[in-house]
């Protein structure tokens, strides 16, 4: 669903991401771990097609990123480290204008509630004013904008940063119910703990080449972060 093709990006003289290949299928959550500067959103950036490659190839579903940038926007979701909304409206509102631009159609404020409560968000909460809402609820706005938009892909950057434990474990167990039902997702993060818990497979960026990649189930936490600090000398 997601792939690269020893793809490339410069910055002037810095090599930001240098012949990086991987994939994610659907029904798989590949979390990408790597130092600030390593190249991570780089990646993340140049499949959305808000940067161009400088060779290689980002594809989604078999489309070529800089070739059909809208085909492949349409099969995406993005969840940032800060979900920006709208704090004047409810979590309602702002669903059912978000899904409007991804979509065209705007949801019923009955579907909307539902999508809301299907994400995780308390059925109170989704008549609130968002300028109410912790950042663990602004992310479960952004799950119930890409399920409504019907996304097979998601991409994450920093998804659980600044969380507490519960709230991250509360988006971890979202990410899975995503990837059960065969929705490939591509998460950045600095967090050992959450790659271990929720990926399926881990891959470490070291200045922009992935230096690694291991399935997550055969490594320890003891190990995971034995391996990653091995690369980061």
């Amino acid at each position: 669903m997601l792939e690269t093709r020893s793809l490339c990006k410069r910055f002037g003289e810095t090599l930001a991401l240098d012949r990086v290949s991987l994939s994610v299928k659907p029904g798989e959550i590949y979390c990408l771990l790597g130092a600030n500067g390593d190249g991570k959103t780089t990646l993340i950036n140049v499949f959305l097609g808000f940067l161009t490659s400088d060779g290689g190839e980002a594809l989604v579903d078999g489309l070529d990123v800089a070739r059909n940038s809208l085909a492949t926007k349409a099969r995406l979701a993005y969840i940032p480290e800060q979900v920006m909304l709208y704090g004047a409206l409810t979590g309602i509102e702002n669903l059912r204008y978000f899904a409007a631009l991804a979509t065209g159609t705007e949801p019923s404020a009955t579907d909307a509630e539902r999508l809301l409560t299907a994400a995780g968000l308390d059925a109170a909460a989704t008549r609130r004013r968002v300028a109410t809402y912790s950042k663990g609820m602004r992310q479960k706005v952004g799950i119930a904008v890409a399920m409504a938009k019907g996304a097979r892909a998601l991409l994450l950057d920093e998804p659980t940063s600044g969380l507490d434990p519960k709230a991250a474990a509360e988006f971890s167990q979202l990410l899975r119910r995503s990837r059960d039902e065969g929705v490939a997702i591509l998460a950045t993060t600095h967090d050992l703990f959450h790659a271990k818990q929720t990926g399926s497979r881990i891959g470490i960026m070291r200045q922009g080449s992935l230096v690694e990649e291991v399935s997550a189930a055969d490594l320890s936490h003891a190990d995971l972060e034995a391996l990653y600090l091995e690369h980061m000398r």
